[in-house]
């Protein structure tokens, strides 16, 4: 009762007074995520599921030996190089316990799919190369590489065959095995380069299959001694199955996706709908603000190019980064009426006050519509715990006309505002990933570029230097991965795309010449109309070396008479 008595009070000072919904409010679920005994369970049921596939693989057939202790020892030792590997050479992938748990439930998922078809082909009475190469050696490769990039694509390609290799020992001849599954899963990370589309998995399928059929005939050519089976199994069946791969990866990808809370570039560019409810509002209601974003994605998507960071990601969010001026559309600058200014009946701190509220209702306006985690952190991100400095500097000349007028004996000591530093501050967090940081650097480029006088590329220059230099020295990048080098190459990509965006053109001359009407005496004499129109001069913009080129157009008569 008293709760709601505090919001309608509020309500009624101008203030927000609802409860806003927050982003990872569940403290439990993100001590799991990043807790190392949580870590310590999920490799160890690794090793185990490791050693459980190899012994399954033992049972597969009548007659086959069981695995031993020291055919535990080595798959134990292959486990053990798969999460050694992953903590030197994939750290970013230990900030959160899903994304472990994605790549080593991927790769036992891999393993158990290998044993599946194992047991299929035996059943067909298949052996030797035939039944290698019709194994799904592409599973792994190409979630990884559609999931987290072809870097840790590669991971997958060579631990699956190493553990593959160990795991189905007692039914498949290791050299062969080898081979066949390093060739494929390497073939696949090459052919998932920039999946921007799900039938591209399809094309990778396909081709991942083609290979494994050539290198099933040559092996077929190469064994000595009659074939059981016809040309064309050894041709259609590792065909079949690489193109049966790419199409269940491709199925797959939305359950990854929804379990382990990951977005691939398929599902970013499915997000960037600029028909989707909040942005259709944005462009009816607060138009300004909708420009902006399209601008800021651009300038984003070209500067995340440039680092190798995800361009998708920069684009969809930079779309939804400012939604949260929804609210009160009227009150920034990019929506504002020149003739009806809000912020002249407010004092400086309400103002900024008003500014600063767009970041958390962005935030409530995102989870309501249910965005994606990655659209909401860069929501709450894009201005950090930066100032705002316009007001911040309005409330400092406010407090300084007071002062003077104490001084005057025209006002008294309480009548002085107290400004502190930290009511104009935005609440963060500071951007903490490469993505979040590229869009708010972008954001702050975008705006600021427009209060440019006359803009040419050494003013551009300048202002994207001094910009990224203060939020450097405002320490709003420290939690994030950026190097100096890449925010070098940020910075170059944003001066080139402001200069493409606000080139200036040449000034055309108008086509129409004016004739000033001869005075005769004093008198003005009145010209007789002209039959023809007379020969005028158009500027060309088309010559080559940037300038425009006088074209002479031809009447196609006479002159008119002179008067």
């Amino acid at each position: 009762m008293f709760e709601s008595f505090r919001r309608t009070q509020l309500q009624k000072e101008g203030l927000c007074g609802r409860t806003r919904r927050k982003h990872q409010e569940d403290d439990f679920m993100e001590s799991l995520r990043s807790h190392p005994l949580v870590m310590a369970v999920i490799m160890a049921g690794f090793v185990v599921g490791v050693l459980l596939l190899m012994h399954l693989a033992g049972g597969l057939a009548d007659g086959i030996a069981k695995p031993g202790l020291t055919d535990s020892l080595y798959a134990g030792a292959f486990a053990a190089a798969v999460l050694i590997h992953l903590h030197i050479g994939h750290q970013y992938l230990k900030e959160d316990n899903r994304h472990v748990l994605l790549v080593l439930v991927t790769l036992l998922l891999h393993l158990g799919a290998v044993l599946a078809a194992v047991k299929f082909g035996m059943k067909q009475g298949w052996g030797g190369g035939l039944l290698v190469l019709t194994l799904p050696h592409a599973i792994a490769p190409l979630v990884f590489s559609v999931v987290r990039g072809r870097r840790l694509g590669l991971f997958g390609a060579f631990h699956a065959s190493l553990l593959g290799s160990v795991v189905c020992l007692p039914v498949t001849q290791r050299l062969t095995f080898l081979a066949s599954s390093v060739l494929v899963g390497f073939l696949a990370v090459v052919a998932t380069r920039r999946v921007r589309r799900r039938n591209r998995l399809f094309i990778a399928g396909c081709y991942v299959g083609l290979t494994a059929a050539a290198f099933s005939v040559l092996l077929a050519l190469a064994e000595s001694g009659a074939r059981s089976v016809s040309w064309s199994e050894i041709i259609g069946w590792p065909l079949l199955s690489g193109v049966l791969t790419g199409m269940a990866v491709g199925g797959l990808l939305p359950v990854i996706e929804s379990v382990f809370e990951v977005t691939t570039d398929i599902t970013w560019l499915e997000l960037a709908d600029l028909n989707h409810p909040l942005m259709r509002r944005l462009s009816m209601e607060a138009p300004g603000t909708y420009h902006h974003s399209l601008m800021v994605a651009n300038i984003a998507e070209a500067a995340a190019e440039a680092i190798g960071a995800s361009a998708t990601m920069c684009r969809v969010c930079s779309y939804f980064h400012d939604i949260g001026k929804l609210n009160k559309p009227e009150y920034f600058i990019e929506n504002m009426d020149p003739a009806d200014n809000p912020h002249k009946d407010l004092t400086a701190r309400m103002s900024a006050l008003v500014l600063i509220a767009h970041v958390k209702d962005g935030v409530d306006l995102a989870i309501k519509s249910g965005l994606n985690s990655r659209i909401i952190d860069v929501i709450e991100q894009h201005h950090g715990t930066s100032l705002a400095w316009y007001f911040y500097r309005r409330a400092l000349d406010q407090k300084a006309e007071v002062l003077r007028l104490v001084q005057q004996d025209k006002a008294t000591e309480d009548d002085v505002p107290q400004v502190s530093e930290d009511v104009f501050r935005y609440p963060g967090p500071k951007p903490n990933f490469r993505e979040s940081a590229i869009i708010s650097l972008a954001d702050a480029v975008e705006s600021t570029s427009r209060t440019l006088d006359k803009p040419n590329p050494g003013r551009i220059e300048a202002m994207v230097d001094e910009l990224v230099w203060n939020r450097l020295m405002d320490g709003q990048l420290d939690d994030c991965d950026l190097t100096i080098s890449e925010l070098a190459k940020v910075k170059g990509s944003f001066v080139k795309s402001l200069v493409s965006m606000m080139h200036s053109r040449i000034k055309y001359q108008s086509s129409r010449v004016e004739r000033e009407e001869p005075i005769a005496e004093g008198k003005v004499v009145p010209m007789e109309p002209a039959t023809n129109p007379p020969t005028t001069q158009i500027m060309i913009d088309d010559s080559p070396y940037g300038e425009p080129r006088k074209r002479k157009r031809s009447s196609g008569g006479k002159p008119p008479p002179a008067a």
